[in-house]
């Protein structure tokens, strides 16, 4: 890679979660890091840096707009990375994605969208495979816990000798608020679907971003439970978890993409965990409920209007006592072959939609740009795990996340 103007590019910088990543960057940034803020105007670009930390006072603003392909060329050419908040990811990603792929340039991104991801793969993973880029998706809440995770139990296995995974649940607890944006990302899903009948298949294909989806192997239905139960395993009351459709489409991603080194016969699944006793069972009841009517509402047009006035709007966020009060926990346990049983912990502490996907976003900006002899030799359109592993992992634990891999006694 020739030498670039810039390591790291914030696209949609004025945005609420840009300026969240542009605020961190300036903070944690090592000194030296040749940090840009990109988005289409000007004036806003300007505003946003007088209002950051003084390390930031110098950065330069880039002008490019999602829609100008030349511009987004340009952009890319000139960075080792961009990280970028501008979604739905799939009404504007595409011409960015693209651009990096071809210019040989990193890429992260905040996307919880199968189809967008699905789209990247079918259009830019050969070109960046030639480039030498990694287009890395899903850099935030969504997916960095559940692929990591995965990944680190993976590596206690077979650092034990104990064979692949086999059944694994993710149980995911958090206290946060709901995204704007994402919001706004599952809009766009619909849409499409409205418009692309095929889309609907992909959505509900467990294995809808395999690399090669006829080398993957017949294990029965994978569907994301949506009902209330009773954890045989943890005693705890679980349900449907919002992000679990797209997240275990991206640990299966991961997988596929190591030749399935976790094991032919590996099952993922993501629950919500509430505890355990009669009051955990009613919130169950309730959430899972109240889940199912805000998905029906935004799937129908003769309710889509009343749930879009209640929803969050795009760019809209909790404040910034509400975000330091929010943290997220899950724990992912797993089977092995030869019968050994494992637990992964992945904790922090900030809301998890917006303070921690603001430091799992810009870690895994600067893993991109600083740490390259320690990425895994990989390119094309990549998952956290494959497109950095451990160098993510030890970069967030030295920003407090916990994640650690514990053998279950007695298994």
């Amino acid at each position: 890679m020739r030498v670039r103007e810039h390591d790291v590019v914030v696209y949609g910088a004025t945005g609420f979660v840009g300026r969240l990543l542009a605020a961190y960057l300036a903070e944690h940034a090592p000194r030296g890091t040749r940090v840009a803020l990109a988005g289409r105007s000007r004036a806003r670009l300007e505003e946003v840096r007088r209002g950051l930390p003084a390390a930031a006072r110098d950065w330069p603003v880039v002008v490019a707009d999602a829609a100008d392909e030349d511009a987004l060329r340009a952009l890319a050419e000139s960075t080792t990375v961009v990280a970028t908040t501008v979604g739905p990811y799939l009404r504007y990603g595409m011409p960015l994605a693209r651009a990096c792929a071809g210019a040989g340039t990193h890429y992260a991104d905040l996307t919880g969208e199968i189809l967008f991801v699905r789209k990247a793969i079918d259009e830019c993973d050969a070109v960046a495979r030639s480039s030498g880029a990694r287009i890395v998706t899903a850099c935030g809440y969504d997916s960095v816990p559940s692929d990591l995770a995965v990944h680190l139990l993976h590596e206690r296995a077979r650092h034990d000798a104990a064979g692949g995974l086999l059944d694994t649940t993710l149980h995911a607890r958090a206290k946060g608020g709901v995204s704007g944006g994402t919001v706004d990302s599952s809009r766009a899903q619909l849409e499409a679907v409205a418009t692309d009948r095929r889309a609907v298949k992909t959505l509900f294909d467990p294995y809808s971003l395999s690399p090669d989806r006829k080398a993957e192997p017949d294990l029965g239905k994978q569907r994301d439970p949506m009902s209330v139960f009773r954890d045989a395993d943890t005693g705890d009351w679980v349900g449907p978890f919002v992000m679990a459709s797209f997240n275990s489409r991206i640990v299966r991603r991961s997988n596929a993409l190591r030749e399935h080194a976790y094991g032919r016969r590996f099952r993922y699944r993501e629950l919500s965990a509430y505890g355990d006793g009669f009051v955990a069972r009613q919130r169950a009841n309730v959430f899972t409920a109240g889940l199912g009517l805000a998905m029906k509402a935004m799937a129908d047009p003769r309710t889509r209007p009343v749930f879009d006035r209640l929803a969050p709007s795009p760019g809209e966020g909790p404040s910034e006592k509400a975000r330091r009060s929010g943290w997220f926990s899950m724990k992912v346990r797993t089977t092995t072959e030869t019968g050994r049983r494992y637990l992964a912990t992945v904790t922090a502490q900030g809301d998890p939609g917006y303070a921690a996907t603001t430091v799992m976003l810009g870690e895994a900006a600067l893993c991109l740009a600083l740490d390259g002899d320690r990425l895994p030799p990989a390119a094309g359109v990549l998952t956290p795990a494959t497109a950095m592993g451990d160098a993510l992992v030890n970069r967030l634990r030295a920003r407090d996340f916990t994640l650690r891999v514990e053998e279950i006694p007695g298994a």
